[in-house]
C-alpha cells in the first residue's frame, strides 16, 4: 500500500534525481503497487484518447498532430518507465506531466491544449457545439422605465 504521501526515503538520497527522472519510483514507493497502477492507467487513458481523437478526425492536420502529440507522451512515458525499472541507462527523459521542469512542463502543456483543440472539430464535437449554440440563440428582452 505504500509509506504515504510524503514519506518516501528514496528521495532523500537514495535515488540520484528522484523528482526528475525517478519520480515514478518515488510515486511507487509512496502511493504503493494501486498508485504505480493508476498512473500507469492515465498514461494509457491519455493514449487511447489521444488516438481516438487522430482516428475520428475528419481534418487531416488534426488528425496528424493529435497522433504526434499522442505518439510523443507515450513514447516519454514508456522511456521513463524502462530507465525507472532500469531496462534501459538514464537518458533524462522526464515522465510526462509528472516531473519537475518548467519548460517540459510548458511543452506538455501547450501541446495537450492542441490536442483539447483537435478535440474540438471532431465530427460529433462539431454538431454538439452547432445545437447548444441553436439552443441558446433566445432573445433577450429588457424593461425599461420611461421618465
Amino acid at each position: 500500500m505504500g509509506v504515504g504521501l510524503g514519506a518516501s526515503r528514496q528521495k532523500w538520497g537514495g535515488l540520484a534525481e528522484a523528482h526528475t527522472d525517478y519520480v515514478l519510483a518515488v510515486l511507487g514507493e509512496e502511493l504503493g503497487l494501486v498508485g504505480t497502477l493508476v498512473v500507469l492507467a492515465l498514461f494509457l487513458l491519455l493514449g487511447y484518447a489521444g488516438f481516438r481523437i487522430a482516428l475520428r478526425s475528419d481534418i487531416a492536420f488534426c488528425r496528424y498532430l493529435a497522433a504526434g502529440i499522442t505518439s510523443w507522451f507515450m513514447l516519454q512515458a514508456l522511456v521513463n518507465i524502462m530507465v525507472v525499472l532500469r531496462m534501459i541507462p538514464v537518458l533524462g527523459v522526464p515522465l510526462p506531466l509528472l516531473s519537475y521542469g518548467g519548460s517540459g512542463m510548458m511543452a506538455n502543456l501547450m501541446a495537450l491544449g492542441m490536442l483539447l483543440a483537435c478535440a474540438r472539430q471532431e465530427p460529433d464535437a462539431r454538431a454538439l457545439a452547432a445545437r447548444r449554440s441553436r439552443r441558446k440563440a433566445t432573445s433577450v428582452t429588457t424593461v425599461v422605465a420611461d421618465r
